[in-house]
């Protein structure tokens, strides 16, 4: 007779299904506090006549298509325009927003990396990042073992990430907050003389914008 109970040898016990596809468990579990409260906020906003629900979803498409790609022609063009590199360090608001950046109301501060000075960023209370000019935080940023351990023993962090610096070198934390958020604008790669703005901006990691990489070499 035929019937929808699937038995449980449709699945292995390492994880694979039948056809060798690796088994994902539902994700169907009760919602977060922060998750009913964006439903919430988001019906009210229609229901109040503020934003429609083709709007909210526009915005939302726009943040998600949002990426490092968009930080690395940031950094590509300080590395090329030495102008521009000061009045990144100065103002990195304003300096974004030359390129066509949208930075909204966040202030968006720059540091530079030098041969003596090495700077990582983090936010120690929750996960504040510059979205609007890398795309989303990697989830490692998120957690509490990043957040608390980079501010207390930097230069061990950095050498899991696959960085160990110098002793010589000086490592600076950046502790991001709600309405200010950092930029590492990392030194630029050794032999890319000849590179294009183009060239550069594909040697730029996000890690490295946020601290716990370096750019690509060009080899």
């Amino acid at each position: 007779m035929p019937h929808d109970h699937h038995d449980h040898d449709d699945f292995h016990h390492d994880g694979m299904s039948p056809s060798g596809h690796p088994y994902r468990a539902d994700n169907d579990t009760p919602l977060t506090y922060w998750q009913v409260m964006e439903i919430a906020i988001r019906e009210l906003l229609i229901d109040k006549g503020i934003a429609t629900a083709s709007e909210i979803a526009v915005q939302i498409d726009t943040m998600d298509a949002r990426s490092p790609a968009d930080g690395a022609s940031v950094v590509a063009r300080a590395w090329t325009d030495p102008d521009f590199k000061g009045r990144l360090l100065q103002d990195a608001s304003a300096a974004a927003r030359e390129l066509g950046f949208d930075i909204g109301a966040l202030r968006l501060i720059a540091v530079e990396n030098t041969a003596d000075i090495h700077n990582v960023v983090v936010c120690t209370l929750c996960s504040c990042y510059p979205r609007n000019l890398l795309g989303l935080p990697p989830d490692w940023y998120k957690t509490r073992a990043y957040r608390s351990r980079v501010v207390k023993e930097p230069r061990r962090v950095l050498a899991e990430f696959g960085l160990t610096l110098p002793l010589s070198t000086r490592v600076r934390v950046h502790d991001s907050t709600a309405d200010m958020r950092y930029i590492v604008l990392p030194a630029r790669p050794a032999g890319t003389e000849s590179l294009s703005e183009e060239q550069l901006a594909a040697l730029v990691t996000r890690d490295s914008m946020i601290g716990t990489g370096l750019p690509k070499s060009p080899a």
